[in-house]
């Protein structure tokens, strides 16, 4: 029996796997994002670390629609600037709403990828 062939290629993907993705912010999609402006991706990166605390303390409000709200306005930020584990974080409390467990999960990386955003701009 003769081996199928594969008439086409896996399609690249934003979120392909790299190792820049282990980090807080995938640097290599915030390069894409900036076309390389180091200038930029500082100045991106300190706007997103100010939403991203604000939409925390939206999202502990208590109230279910501003809970959700909250949560997709951060996952369109996270995933812009690269910050996909806050991404993925926020979609899933804007799916599924704000259980405790991932309340703490989402806070954790947020308070992670602020501490990575100002080593970055030091």
């Amino acid at each position: 029996m003769a081996a199928t062939a594969i008439a086409f290629e896996a399609p690249a993907t934003q979120r392909a796997l790299s190792p820049s993705q282990s980090r807080p912010i995938d640097l290599v999609h915030l390069a894409r994002q900036t076309m390389g402006d180091k200038t930029l991706e500082v100045e991106i990166l300190q706007i997103f670390a100010r939403q991203a605390r604000k939409a925390m303390l939206e999202m502990s409000s208590g109230e279910s629609s501003a809970i959700i709200a909250a949560a997709h306005r951060l996952k369109g930020a996270a995933s812009s600037v690269g910050a996909f584990t806050v991404a993925d974080l926020a979609m899933r409390i804007e799916e599924k709403g704000a259980e405790a467990t991932s309340m703490a999960k989402i806070a954790t990386a947020i308070v992670e990828t602020e501490n990575f955003i100002l080593r970055l701009c030091r």
